[in-house]
């Protein structure tokens, strides 16, 4: 069904109902807008967006809004649910640095320690200036390349490159950039990270991410290796995006799959309500100050960033009551967003499906509004116009 072909009202009507009404909806203050509020908003975006199908998570201190919009495939004429399956895509990373910061906490890794540490017998990672260390990758600022290479035809999303192929791949390379001093965003520099923090623990990545983070959260459903069940229940966009599968392949940058309920539990835990946290939030401090690099490459999909964490992107000074600190991401025909305002303890989760039609809509600029709206807060200042960018349907993107 192709949303340019339904009038708006007709549209709100048909395709917006909530995921589930067993998601909290506490008093909320006088001064911040209601649960209704924030729906049309989220109905908004999604009309904007040309979406085949959506999920919004809103958490605003221990208050949760989960909604679904669209459809969970062309035609299906159903809703998204609650425990519709996503793909994360480059949200995966922000996992990564969660892992990277506890093994740092527990002197099992130093951020300054060198990526060749961790390498495999007789690969030599390649180094200029200085060498490549686990802060590097983690904040874009390694020199590596966005990827590889291409994935050979057919393969499917995310499972390229593997281990094997990219330490085979970096012994023979030179970096872009000296390490440290510019930021160019690199999937391939997360898929080493995550290789490094296995090496370090002597466990397999998967499982050092379920021990650290997924299972003491009670993230029963976020995972590289979805079963039959869970596969039947991925949204599908408007074109063939290729299998549900084993992702394991990029575990440190694109390949988790999960869901609205646990990203609920995802956005509690990174704002620090509704339990007991597990670690602290290291990994979303500012590290680097763009202004410090001779150049950033890959890191503005979502504003023009003012300071860089470890795979997370700020945007406003860190004094603003808007400052917001966010990570984006979007391949497989999905776009995946999770942006914070801390100020206010509001968090929002969104994840839209490719549709028919390409409105131009920068979706990150819109949920960034919708942020601050449900925090109470004033619009961020309009980004400078930039031309509008032609729909490519990349194995990974930022």
């Amino acid at each position: 069904m192709s949303h340019a072909k339904l009038p708006r009202t007709l549209l709100v009507f048909l395709l917006v109902l909530p995921l589930t009404s067993a998601l909290g909806q506490a008093n909320i203050p006088p001064s911040l807008p209601d649960i209704q509020s924030i729906d049309a908003l989220g109905t908004d975006l999604f009309v904007q967006s040309g979406s085949t199908g959506m999920v919004l998570v809103v958490v605003r201190d221990d208050q949760v809004f989960s909604r679904g919009y669209g459809e969970t495939a062309p035609s299906s004429h159903q809703l998204p649910t609650q425990d519709s399956l996503l793909r994360l895509c480059s949200l995966t990373k922000i996992f990564t640095t969660d892992v990277l910061t506890k093994l740092v906490a527990d002197n099992t890794v130093r951020l300054d320690d060198p990526l060749q540490r961790y390498a495999p017998a007789g690969a030599i990672v390649p180094k200029r200036v200085r060498p490549i260390t686990l802060v590097d990758m983690a904040t874009h600022t390694s020199g590596l390349p966005r990827e590889l290479g291409n994935p050979p035809h057919g393969t499917p999303h995310f499972t390229f490159p593997d281990y094997r192929t990219r330490w085979r791949w970096l012994p023979h390379q030179r970096l872009r950039s000296a390490p440290g001093t510019a930021a160019l965003y690199s999937n391939l520099a997360f898929d080493l990270l995550s290789d490094a923090l296995q090496s370090a623990a002597h466990k397999q990545y998967a499982a050092l991410l379920a021990e650290r983070t997924l299972n003491p959260l009670h993230m029963q459903h976020t995972t590289f290796f979805p079963n039959a069940e869970q596969c039947s229940h991925l949204l599908i966009g408007a074109h063939d995006e290729g299998p549900c599968t084993n992702t394991e392949a990029t575990a440190g940058s694109s390949g988790l799959y999960s869901t609205a309920a646990d990203m609920a539990i995802w956005l509690k835990y990174l704002l620090q309500t509704g339990g007991q946290r597990i670690s602290a939030p290291d990994a979303e401090a500012v590290y680097i100050l763009p202004s410090n690099l001779v150049g950033q490459k890959g890191l503005d999909h979502a504003g023009e960033p003012t300071g860089i964490g470890l795979g997370w992107i700020h945007i406003l000074p860190t004094d603003s009551p808007s400052h917001i600190v966010e990570k984006t991401g979007g391949g497989a025909g999905f776009t995946t967003y999770i942006a914070i305002n801390l100020s206010r303890r509001t968090a929002i989760f969104l994840a839209a499906t490719e549709g028919n039609i390409d409105t131009h809509v920068n979706l990150f600029n819109a949920a960034n509004e919708l942020l601050l709206v449900a925090a109470g807060l004033p619009p961020l200042p309009p980004p400078p116009p930039k031309p509008a960018a032609k729909r490519t349907h990349h194995h990974r993107s930022g």
